[in-house]
């Protein structure tokens, strides 16, 4: 692809979700929306390959549908009371209808089964953008509107937070188990938002820097696979061993920094009286714990101290980013910084 092409795609990209991001308008909301579905699809079926295209269709059929719901539900409000505002929307069936419209598109539990797939079929660097960028259109969206059904969420965030931890034990491509990861960590971020903004933002914060960290590890060190984590080593020891902060802070482990949104969540939901709730998620967690210590695992703890009987793949000479260290290191150490984060 040509870089003419690649900036009109990259700029498009970041252009549709600002647009949706700053829109007040039901009708300049869904227009970024759509923008976005239609800057991301060529970047998916980049590779040419019968796998990205099927991800591509699978991508654009999801994102269709929740952007005609969106649109069916904010005109039934437009129709009830004569506003297109996004913070004007009162209809519960066009709140409810909205509220799913964008949990479809950050993948939430029940209506998750289509995630795994486009991540799997997506080179590692688009599966990155899928995870990150691509959730900040509907969570703003879902930060402007008022009257959100509250136990739908609630119900929906656990859901998540359950498949996301059991549907990744039996995972052994990293992709699907990042994308398993991704719909866990939204069903934290979807309590928090029912909860406090504060904490929302801030839980959303640490989930990029955590994921990003990962991804990038990821794609320098060309795993794809269990296989090739337990022979990574042999290329760059120094960041295998990294890995292991970043592994463990995904899993929420204390005093690392993916420890932060958990602890503060769980005060919240406290403070307010749903203690059940809270045991809940806290027990669904220790399934997504259990496979990403069998990544670090594979990845740190299995290095022997000789060539392995396991075929090496052709590799070239690992070139570190130099975005990676200080990523890495944020994703490890900002628990201090908890106080500064949500006020």
């Amino acid at each position: 692809m040509s870089p003419l092409i690649w900036s009109v795609l990259i700029s498009s990209l970041s252009t549709s979700t600002i647009i949706t991001m700053s829109s007040y308008h039901w009708l300049a909301a869904w227009v970024g929306l759509e923008l976005n579905t239609l800057s991301m699809l060529p970047i998916i079926m980049l590779p040419h390959h019968p796998r990205a295209t099927e991800a591509a269709t699978k991508y654009f059929l999801i994102q269709t549908l929740a952007a005609a719901l969106i649109m069916f539900a904010s005109t039934l409000n437009a129709w009830q009371t004569g506003q297109w505002s996004i913070t004007n929307t009162t209809i519960p069936l066009a709140t409810t209808m909205i509220t799913i419209a964008l949990l479809l598109k950050l993948g939430l539990a029940p209506i998750h089964a289509w995630y795994p797939e486009v991540l799997q079929g997506s080179t590692l660097i688009t599966a990155l953008v899928l995870s990150t960028w691509q959730k900040l259109a509907p969570l703003a969206l879902l930060y402007l509107m008022n009257d959100l059904p509250n136990k739908m969420i609630l119900i929906m965030g656990a859901l998540s937070i359950i498949v996301g931890g059991w549907a990744g034990l039996n995972q052994t491509q990293t992709r699907k188990i990042m994308a398993f990861s991704s719909i866990a960590h939204m069903g934290w971020l979807i309590i928090a938002l029912n909860m406090n903004l504060s904490i929302t933002t801030a839980t959303f914060t640490i989930y990029t820097i955590m994921t990003t960290a990962m991804f990038t590890s990821l794609i320098t060190l060309s795993t794809k696979t269990f296989t090739d984590l337990g022979v990574a080593w042999s290329q760059a020891p120094g960041m295998t061993t990294v890995m292991l902060t970043t592994l463990l802070s995904l899993g929420g482990l204390p005093p690392l920094s993916g420890f932060m949104p958990k602890w503060l969540i769980l005060t919240s939901l406290c403070h307010t009286k749903l203690l059940p709730l809270s045991v809940l998620i806290t027990a669904a967690t220790l399934p997504s714990l259990f496979f990403y210590a069998r990544m670090a695992y594979l990845t740190t703890l299995t290095t022997p101290p000789n060539t392995t009987p396991t075929q090496h793949k052709w590799r070239h000479k690992t070139q570190t980013p130099q975005l990676l260290t200080p990523v890495i290191t944020a994703a490890a150490l900002l628990l201090p910084l908890t106080p500064m984060m949500i006020t």
